[in-house]
């Protein structure tokens, strides 16, 4: 059962990120504030649910989400600052973004970098303990999604809508076919 709280004290947002281990796209983070009383069956990692289910969620969260925001952090700026700088970047960008200023940033995993002037608490597997982090977990995971479902139309070879850029057989049989593109992260291992 997920908590809605990490602490009374505090106006917490959720932290999380999506296509971390992929090898084309970007990394998305997301952010969300809830309402204390923000209840919903469905809600749970974004990992944990079919793909109807998040599509489910997914305006029902923007919609009674006190505050959410979501940022794509290019391959390119992975190249250039590594995958871990690159969600931890991607969420400060979405903090950035919230007119309500949290007090407390809960963030799935165990790394964070401090953001100016709001305490963080990292919590392993976040995302199925606390409900902000559960909804940024499907924000994160959804608007990727959609974002490799549209670029998949540029490069269907890459079989992108199927795979979402993760490193599958099929994924990588494409890139030594036919070369990589923009969207490929180049200092992963691609084959």
């Amino acid at each position: 059962m997920l908590q809605n709280r990490f602490s009374e004290n505090y106006i917490e947002v959720g932290c999380d990120e999506a296509g971390r281990g992929c090898l084309a796209g970007p990394v998305f983070a997301g952010a969300v504030i809830l309402p204390d009383d923000f209840y919903h069956p469905l809600l749970n990692d974004s990992k944990q649910l079919t793909e109807k289910q998040r599509e489910l969620l997914r305006p029902i969260i923007e919609k009674e989400a006190v505050e959410w925001a979501v940022v794509a952090v290019s391959a390119e700026e992975i190249d250039q600052i590594n995958i871990l700088n690159s969600s931890i970047i991607g969420m400060h960008r979405c903090v950035d973004q919230l007119v309500t200023r949290p007090e407390l940033i809960l963030v799935d995993g165990n790394r964070f970098k401090p953001y100016v002037g709001i305490v963080h608490q990292c919590i392993v597997k976040g995302d199925s303990k606390f409900t902000s982090i559960a909804a940024a977990s499907i924000l994160a995971k959804t608007h990727r999604d959609e974002y490799m479902e549209k670029i998949n139309r540029e490069f269907p070879m890459y079989k992108w809508s199927v795979n979402k850029g993760y490193p599958t057989k099929d994924h990588r049989a494409a890139i030594a076919e036919h070369g990589t593109t923009p969207h490929h992260r180049m200092t992963f291992k691609l084959l």
